[in-house]
């Protein structure tokens, strides 16, 4: 199952972000993925679908290739997709500045566990969701 468009989720640099260099910090765009994430989960509906079903989204493995530099005050964007399959949804997420030009591009593995911290596939109930959204 892929998402037939992307999320989009806009935000600012902010000071605190920056390192010595005075560019943002390797760390950060783990954090603006993260954001874009869970306005994905926000938009849809889906923290109260994965309460009822007693299961959760965890990240398993992220991949980042950084390409430009970010600045204080700069405004920025993540294009987010996802491809579900199995246990496991799979994020493509960009990041571009507001020029559209990229800036950061990973892959993040998300996995669905159960209340026991088992693996489960992907719950029933999410999907009709991502498809109506997407």
């Amino acid at each position: 199952m892929k998402l037939k468009k992307s999320f989009k989720y806009q935000f600012q640099v902010r000071g605190y972000e920056l390192d010595s260099f005075g560019h943002v910090n390797n760390a950060v765009y783990i954090n603006y993925l993260e954001q874009a994430r869970w306005e994905i989960v926000q938009k849809l509906g889906l923290l109260d679908l994965f309460k009822e079903n007693n299961s959760f989204l965890v990240v398993v493995e992220t991949s980042i290739k950084y390409v430009k530099e970010m600045r204080i005050f700069d405004n920025a964007y993540v294009e987010s997709s996802m491809i579900g399959r199995g246990f496991f949804i799979d994020f493509k997420q960009d990041i571009f500045d507001e020029k559209g030009k990229k800036v950061a591009k990973a892959k993040v593995k998300c996995l669905f566990l159960d209340e026991e911290r088992n693996p489960v596939d992907i719950p029933d109930i999410v999907i009709p969701y991502l498809n109506e959204y997407y």
